[in-house]
C-alpha cells in the first residue's frame, strides 16, 4: 500500500490516510457563527475521502478576528452550529479537526474579495492588540501592546475555546502561531521588541505560545491530538528562523504537543518568498528530524505522486492541501486511483467509481 494511504494514529486518534484539508479562512460567518456553507464545504471535503478536516482560523475572542465574517468560539452559542459540522464530519470517515486563532495586529479587515484593506471604526472595523506597539503594514492601526495582565486574559479565552472546542465534538485540535498572527507575533523578533518577559531573547520570545499551550493542556484532554501551525521562516533577514523553528518544536513536545504543523511566512509585507512546488515541505523535514516530533507538510502540494513521496521520504508524517483541495474537494479519491488504491469513496457515490 502506497504510506499515503496508510492510516496515522497520534494518540487515541487514526486517520484513514495521510491527507488533510489545511485550514483556510471562509469568510463566511456570522457573530463567529458558522454557517450553511461551512458544512457544506467541509462536508464535501470530508465526503472526497480526506483522512483530517482542520476548520479554519476560529477566533478566541471578537478582536481576534481577521474579519467581521471569521469563525468565533469566544461564546457558547457558537458551539451548535459547529458541533453539526464537526459530527458530519466524522460521519462521512473523516477526523473533525479546528484551528483556534487570534489575528493580533492584523484583525479588522476587509473580506479579501472586497479588497482585504484594514478597516475604520466606520467600516466595522475595532482595535488590534499585539506584542509591541508596531502596524504589520502601512495603513494597518498602531496595535495595543499587551500588558502581561491581559495577556493571561488572552490565555484564558484560548483555554475556554479549546473548551467549546471538545464540546463541539472535535477530535484534533490545533493553535495558530503562524502568519504574523498574534501567537507569531510574539515569537519574531520583527514584531515583538518588549522589553519584559515576554521579549527580547529566544525563551522570552516563545513563553507566551508555551504558556498558552499549558492553558489549553488543562482542558484538552491527553488522549486527542494538540497540535501548533508555525511559520517555520519569516523570510526576512532579522525574523525568525528555522532553528529557532527546531528549538521551538523540541519545548512544544515537552509540553505534549503532538505535531507541528510547517507553514511560513506572514509577518512582513516585505517577505521574499521562493514560492514553488512543495516549497515549504524542507521545513517539515527538517523539524521531523532534529526535533523529533511528528510534522505536516503544507504548500503547492499538488499531485499523488508528490504527496506520497513527501511521506515516503519521512519528510512529513501527514500531507494538509489547502487550495487544491479547494479546486477539487475529490482530490483523495482520484489520488488512490493514481496510486493504484481503492478510493475512499462514500457508498453514495460508488457507481461513480
Amino acid at each position: 500500500m502506497p504510506q499515503l494511504f496508510e492510516p496515522l494514529t497520534v494518540q487515541q486518534v487514526t486517520l484513514r490516510n495521510r491527507i488533510g484539508l489545511a485550514p483556510m479562512c471562509q469568510y463566511s460567518a456570522s457573530d463567529g457563527h458558522a454557517s450553511d456553507w461551512h458544512l457544506a464545504h467541509y462536508g464535501a471535503r470530508a465526503a472526497g475521502g480526506a483522512g483530517l478536516i482542520i476548520v479554519e482560523a476560529t477566533a478566541v475572542e471578537a478582536r481576534g478576528r481577521i474579519s467581521p465574517a471569521d469563525l468565533g468560539l469566544w461564546a457558547d452559542s457558537q458551539i451548535a452550529p459547529l458541533a453539526r459540522i464537526a459530527h458530519f464530519l466524522e460521519a462521512q470517515g473523516a477526523v473533525p479537526g479546528i484551528q483556534i486563532a487570534h489575528a493580533g495586529r492584523k484583525a479588522g479587515t476587509a473580506l479579501p474579495w472586497a479588497g482585504g484593506t484594514p478597516l475604520s471604526d466606520a467600516q466595522g472595523g475595532w482595535p488590534s492588540v499585539g506584542p509591541s506597539a508596531l502596524p504589520f503594514a502601512a495603513g494597518y492601526r498602531t496595535p495595543l501592546e499587551l500588558s502581561a495582565a491581559q495577556l493571561a486574559e488572552i490565555q484564558a479565552a484560548f483555554r475556554d475555546a479549546a473548551t467549546r472546542a471538545l464540546q463541539a465534538g472535535f477530535r484534533w485540535l490545533e493553535l495558530h502561531a503562524a502568519h504574523g498572527y498574534l501567537l507569531h507575533s510574539f515569537l519574531s523578533p520583527l514584531s515583538n521588541q518588549r522589553t519584559d518577559r515576554y521579549g527580547g531573547s529566544f525563551e522570552n520570545r516563545i513563553r507566551m505560545l508555551i504558556e498558552t499551550t499549558r492553558a489549553v493542556r488543562e482542558r484538552w484532554p491527553a488522549t486527542l491530538p494538540l497540535t501548533v501551525r508555525i511559520s517555520a521562516t519569516d523570510w526576512v533577514e532579522g525574523g525568525w528562523t528555522l532553528v529557532e523553528s527546531v528549538a521551538l518544536a523540541r519545548h512544544l513536545a515537552e509540553e505534549g504537543i503532538d505535531l507541528i504543523d510547517c507553514s511560513s511566512g506572514g509577518t512582513s509585507p516585505a517577505a521574499q518568498v521562493p514560492v514553488g512546488p512543495g516549497y515549504q515541505v524542507p521545513f517539515a523535514e527538517t523539524i521531523r528530524r532534529e526535533a523529533g516530533i511528528a510534522t505536516a507538510a503544507v504548500g503547492l502540494i499538488t499531485t499523488a505522486e508528490q504527496a506520497e513521496t513527501i511521506v515516503q521520504r519521512g519528510q512529513a508524517d501527514l500531507v494538509l492541501l489547502g487550495r487544491e483541495l479547494l479546486r477539487d474537494p475529490h482530490w483523495p479519491q482520484r489520488a488512490a486511483l493514481a496510486l493504484r488504491q481503492p478510493p475512499p469513496v462514500p457508498p453514495q457515490y460508488a457507481r461513480a467509481w
